[in-house]
């Protein structure tokens, strides 16, 4: 009896090698959450959704008429487009890591032969083949894929942060000129007190001229800062109309008055041990040299990418059947090119991670400093300079009521009484930004909380000192 070569052993070969060199591999991805790590980083108790859909131009108006600088975080991170597009591209590279783990489909060849002439059966040819160095690269593609997914991760985190700060100093801003307002309608009404002051000596024969005309050119100059300061004011209030996704509101809210920060008690080398383990900028080149790690390995099977192994079918007179190996022979492609191309890339992810560590640690360092001084140069103002200049000011207006002095030395001191007081709420804003920017540094106000927080204090809102009245 004629033996008849069976097909099960072969096919049982190629269809359960993949199982048997996968099954060390893990065939799920990690499923790293972006969201929670960019409240975690934001230090927001809602959590953030991503949207399947574009956002509407304008978002629901917040609620009541105050705008607090915690509702505008969580709503400029809840509503940013730019933040949407980077946790989409975390989907993006979850998909990606789920293709690296699925098998290459078989092949079938299949051909036909006809005789010539038509005369007699034709002949048959069946082949089945699978991609054995795709299956090879299975374990390290994967690696590498979910790599990248967790760069990914990190990049959406930063752009959270990046969010977050700018709606804060925005916010900031906001609050500044808010407060630089009645300081100026304060140095008006003084001006127009002033000015009538003047005529009234001059009708009298006990004034100049020169005192009315220089008090005029004043209270011109003044209006046209007062106007200027109100645009700056509706175009700091349009920017974070837009930050917080309602570019077309009228951005009537009113904000939070400004509140003097508590002083960091953690030294500047705490900030910058926490910060190089927490940024994500770091963090997404350390995952990046991880995939470059298993581009390396993947690398060697490069002369051998189209390799295949399979079962091949023949019948002519009669059936025959038997595995069937084809691979590419390396005389010309060593696969030397893209081993140097991902060695170069290694050597770039690893300055370009010296890169970012150095710059984590300016950042911080430089924030850090920025806060202390400014804090301390805010606490001068306050309880020193505007105090004395409060004084003088007095003194130089009893001196001109009781006409030993002309009104220059009274306006000489409210000048410089205005400049202090518009020292302080820049100081303020200063200050405000500073934190910002430290807590920006250190890898978002989440992070700043565990390694030693500066919160606000319960210190009341600074206000403008009393002025004289009659």
């Amino acid at each position: 009896m004629k033996h008849r070569p069976s097909w099960g052993p072969a096919l049982w070969l190629v269809f359960t090698t993949p199982i048997l060199l996968l099954c060390g591999c893990s065939m799920t991805p990690p499923a790293p959450n972006a969201e929670l790590a960019a409240v975690e980083a934001l230090g927001l108790s809602e959590a953030l959704a991503f949207r399947t859909e574009g956002g509407p131009l304008d978002e629901p108006a917040p609620a009541g008429d105050t705008l607090t600088l915690t509702e505008t975080v969580r709503r400029a991170a809840a509503t940013d487009p730019g933040l949407q597009a980077a946790l989409a591209r975390v989907r993006i590279a979850l998909a990606e890591a789920g293709q690296a783990r699925l098998l290459p489909n078989p092949v079938l060849n299949f051909i036909l032969k006809f005789p010539e002439g038509g005369n007699g059966k034709p002949s048959i040819e069946a082949e089945l083949t699978a991609d054995i160095v795709s299956i090879l690269q299975i374990p390290r593609k994967a690696s590498a894929a979910d790599s990248r997914l967790r760069v990914s991760c990190a990049e959406a985190v930063t752009t959270a942060l990046d969010v977050s700060a700018e709606a804060q100093e925005r916010y900031a801003a906001v609050q500044a000129l808010e407060e630089l307002r009645p300081v100026l309608d304060e140095r008006r009404r003084l001006l127009e007190k002033l000015l009538q002051l003047a005529h009234d000596r001059l009708d009298a024969g006990e004034g100049t001229r020169s005192d009315v005309t220089t008090l005029e050119a004043q209270r011109v100059e003044l209006e046209v800062e007062i106007a200027e300061k109100q645009q700056e004011q509706r175009d700091e209030r349009l920017r974070l109309s837009r930050l917080i996704g309602q570019p077309s509101g009228d951005a009537a809210w009113s904000v939070e008055p400004w509140r003097a920060p508590a002083k960091t008690t953690q030294s500047e080398a705490a900030w910058v041990d926490t910060a190089l383990a927490s940024r994500p900028e770091v963090q997404s080149v350390m995952w990046e040299l991880a995939a470059l790690g298993d581009d390396v390995a993947l690398a060697r099977f490069a002369p051998f990418e189209g390799s295949s192994a399979g079962v091949k079918a023949d019948r002519d007179d009669g059936w025959s059947v038997g595995p069937s190996i084809t691979t590419p022979v390396p005389i010309f492609d060593f696969g030397q090119a893209r081993r140097d191309k991902v060695t170069a890339q290694q050597i770039e992810a690893r300055h370009k991670l010296t890169q970012a560590r150095r710059q984590v640690v300016e950042d911080v360092r430089r924030a850090y400093q920025s806060f202390a001084s400014t804090q301390a140069n805010l606490e001068r103002v306050r309880t020193n300079l505007i105090p004395l200049q409060v004084q003088r000011r007095s003194q130089a207006e009893d001196s001109y009521r009781a006409g030993q002095t002309d009104v220059t030395a009274l306006f000489l001191a409210e000048q410089d009484l205005q400049t202090s007081l518009a020292k302080r709420v820049d100081l303020e804003q200063a200050t405000a930004v500073a934190l910002v920017r430290l807590e920006r540094a250190v890898g978002g106000a989440g992070i700043a909380a565990r390694v030693g927080s500066v919160p606000a204090s319960s210190t009341p809102p600074t206000n403008t000192p009393a002025t004289k009245q009659n």
